[in-house]
This record gives structure tokens, C-alpha cells and sequence, in this order.
């Protein structure tokens, strides 16, 4: 079965010079950004049948992905001069 990957690029591709420039100037978004790729990237092997894990486990590695996307969209947000989202504006 392929499992399709969900890569930033991929999810903000709209975003792709800023996503490169910060990667290169905030070691905290660059951390967050390989954070999610490397919980991206098991989460298919564990779905792909590479490596086991229960589902319950598994649940909860995606809904920590979902979390860890959440916060790049806002710094991405913020550093583009938009809203961060935690107003609500």
C-alpha cells in the first residue's frame, strides 16, 4: 500500500522561499521543520509495514505531526506579516 508523504513543501508550497530562508535564519523554526519531517517520514514507515507500532501510539505520533504543522503555519504566518492565528483575526 503507498502511503503518501506530507512534506512542507508539499503542504505550503505557496510558502517555498520562506520555508528555505527560514530553515537558514531561525534555528528554532529549522528544528521545528526537521521535528516534523522525521514524524512525517516514520509514521509512513509505519504505515507502510516497516515498523511496528500500535495504533494507539500511532495516533497519537499524528496527532503530534498535526500539532508540530500547526506551529510551523503559524511562524510562517508571522514571518510573512500575517497574522500568527492565535487571535483569531
Amino acid at each position: 500500500m503507498h502511503v503518501e508523504h506530507h512534506p512542507l513543501i508539499k503542504d505550503f508550497p505557496e510558502r517555498r522561499e520562506l520555508l528555505h530562508e527560514l530553515r537558514q535564519s531561525d534555528p528554532h523554526f529549522a528544528q521545528k521543520a526537521l521535528q516534523y519531517e522525521d514524524l512525517d517520514k516514520r509514521i509512513c514507515r509505519v504505515e507502510d509495514g516497516l515498523e511496528l507500532l500500535d495504533d494507539t501510539a500511532l495516533h497519537t505520533l499524528k496527532n503530534d505531526r498535526v500539532a508540530l504543522k500547526d506551529e510551523i503555519a503559524r511562524q510562517l504566518k508571522r514571518a510573512s506579516g500575517s497574522c500568527c492565528g492565535k487571535c483569531g483575526g
